[in-house]
Formats: C-alpha cells, sequence, structure tokens
C-alpha cells in the first residue's frame, strides 16, 4: 500500500506521485508520513520535504503552510515548491546571505519585518536542500 503526495502552492499543482514514506518540515518539528497514518492536519514550517518512492528518495524546498493526512493521501499547500536538482547551491547561498543582510536592518516594528522574515526562511530551505544534493 502507498501513499499519494500532492504537492500544491498558489500558482499550481507542483507534484502528484504514489509515495512509500513522506517527511515533512512541521512547525514544530520535522515528522514523517507512511501509509496507514493517523488524519491530521499540520502547520509546515519553510525547510526540506523528502518523499521515498521504490526506495530512492526526492528532495524538495518547500516554503510555509499546511499538511493534510487523510486515507493515505498526504496533501502539502504550500508558498513555494522547488525540486532540489532545480536548485544551484551557490546561487542559493548568495541569495540567502543577501536576504539575511536586508533582514539584520529591519526592526522587529517595521511593516516589511514578517514578509521579510517569511522570504529570509524559503532561502534558507532553499539553501539547505541545494547544498544536499
Amino acid at each position: 500500500m502507498a501513499l499519494t503526495l500532492e504537492i500544491v502552492t498558489p500558482e499550481q499543482r507542483i507534484l502528484s506521485v504514489d509515495a512509500d514514506e513522506v517527511r515533512l518540515p512541521g512547525f514544530d518539528g520535522g515528522f514523517g508520513v507512511r501509509p496507514g497514518h493517523t488524519p491530521l492536519v499540520a502547520a509546515l514550517a519553510a525547510g526540506e520535504l523528502v518523499y521515498i518512492a521504490g526506495g530512492s528518495s526526492t528532495r524538495y524546498a518547500v516554503g510555509e503552510g499546511f499538511a493534510e493526512v487523510s486515507n493515505d493521501h498526504v496533501r502539502v499547500l504550500v508558498e513555494e515548491a522547488l525540486r532540489a536538482d532545480s536548485l544551484d547551491a551557490a546561487k542559493t547561498a548568495t541569495e540567502l546571505e543577501e536576504l539575511r543582510k536586508k533582514f539584520a536592518i529591519l526592526s522587529p516594528d517595521d511593516p516589511a519585518y514578517e514578509t521579510q522574515s517569511a522570504q529570509v526562511e524559503r532561502a534558507a530551505a532553499r539553501a539547505l536542500v541545494a547544498s544536499r544534493r
């Protein structure tokens, strides 16, 4: 028995695939899902999503969002999802450094603070996943 994994962003359906296991970056810590998992809805942080199918793993950098698990179906609704092999490690590291510099000069009461913080978290996820290719 397999899981059906579906990854959706606001712009498009990124992926729909059968998987043996899915590992997700939960807001309160990472967690895994296998067939027969108890139904749940979980908040996701920006991070690395990994699915395993047929003994091989595939990695994605995902933005914040939600996951719904029900009846061996994992629906992942996130701000962005980029496959690891589409990411360049040097480019993502540079982007992260630039965003961190911009963020460092903001104060918490700045209107752009939360938006910039989320951009840094997504860039960190991309850099992490790109470095693990």
